[in-house]
């Protein structure tokens, strides 16, 4: 498969965590036959394709060493290829990528858009594979010092639109690249809600596909702590309001969301969708709100 995979809605991508310490799971897939087991499930609750991935990049996590990625996520990869699953792999090294790629992942979703290593436009390029280009500021360790805007909006769109331009100055075909607002990567939870009510001019002017990922974020337990002081929920308690995210991305045609939790996800979606058909199914008119006659203008 070289070109981007296509579905007549948003895509669900399922995430498979073989790390020790991520943020949304701590370690429940780190285990290779797990991992592939966890998905294959994903895909039976509705996961379109699936992103793995073997270093955290949670805020304030050290970098793993290349040996050690490797280690961890070509045995997954080529497990749930084998099962017919269509794989990603969530990676910011181009030796790690490459060897996905050859053990059967068919898109390199890299959260550096390809800053991290200097490798990897052109490891892509050679593979011949879409690439998620996502903004980023910085190393894991030390993003959280980099999220300073005056306009996150028009910020976030330049600095994109310079990593895809460097993309495909590097021989990726633009026709392959998906673009990814980085959502709670160097971005306090104003500025993630900032992006996703732009949502709309954020596809309109940076014209490629995009993928929205805000599953289980920090933003969202800001959004549902109380305002009682009450500690934002875990991780695992923000699969409603992730779904919500999924609705609006889907709303604004995003290519996909990348979730942790599937089948409401994968429900959403398709809700969005069956809405989009009947009102493509409805006369214009039907469309449109009324406007109403008064007896002043009956009158004129």
């Amino acid at each position: 498969m070289d070109g981007l995979p296509e579905w007549d809605r948003c895509a669900v991508m399922g995430v498979v965590n073989v790390t020790p310490d991520s943020f949304s799971d701590g370690g429940r897939w780190f285990d290779t036959e797990a991992a592939i087991k966890h998905g294959i499930d994903l895909v039976a609750q509705g996961a379109d394709l699936v992103d793995v991935g073997g270093e955290s990049t949670r805020p304030g996590a050290a970098r793993v060493s290349e040996a050690e990625e490797l280690r961890r996520v070509l045995p997954v990869v080529r497990g749930l290829a084998g099962e017919g699953v269509v794989v990603s792999v969530d990676t910011m090294r181009a030796s790690v990528a490459a060897q996905a790629v050859a053990a059967g992942a068919v898109l390199v979703n890299d959260v550096s858009g390809g800053k991290a290593d200097p490798e990897m436009v052109p490891a892509v390029a050679e593979a011949g594979v879409p690439f998620v280009v996502m903004h980023w500021r910085g190393q894991s360790i030390d993003m959280n010092n980099r999220a300073v805007y005056t306009d996150v909006v028009g910020e976030v769109l330049a600095e994109l639109t310079e990593s895809v331009r460097r993309a495909i100055a590097g021989g990726i075909d633009p026709a392959r690249i998906v673009v990814d607002p980085g959502l709670g990567f160097a971005k306090r939870a104003e500025h993630d809600l900032a992006l996703v009510a732009a949502l709309s001019r954020l596809r309109a002017e940076l014209d490629h596909p995009m993928l929205v990922a805000a599953s289980r974020k920090r933003f969202l337990g800001r959004v549902l702590a109380d305002d009682k002081g009450a500690p934002p929920p875990p991780a695992r308690e923000r699969d409603a309001a992730t779904a919500a995210v999924t609705t609006l991305a889907a709303r604004e045609g995003a290519w996909a969301v990348r979730v942790h939790e599937v089948r409401a996800s994968a429900d959403a979606v398709r809700v969005v969708r069956a809405v989009q058909s009947a009102a493509e199914a409805l006369p214009h008119s039907q469309t449109e709100p009324e406007t109403k006659t008064t007896e002043t203008e009956a009158a004129t």
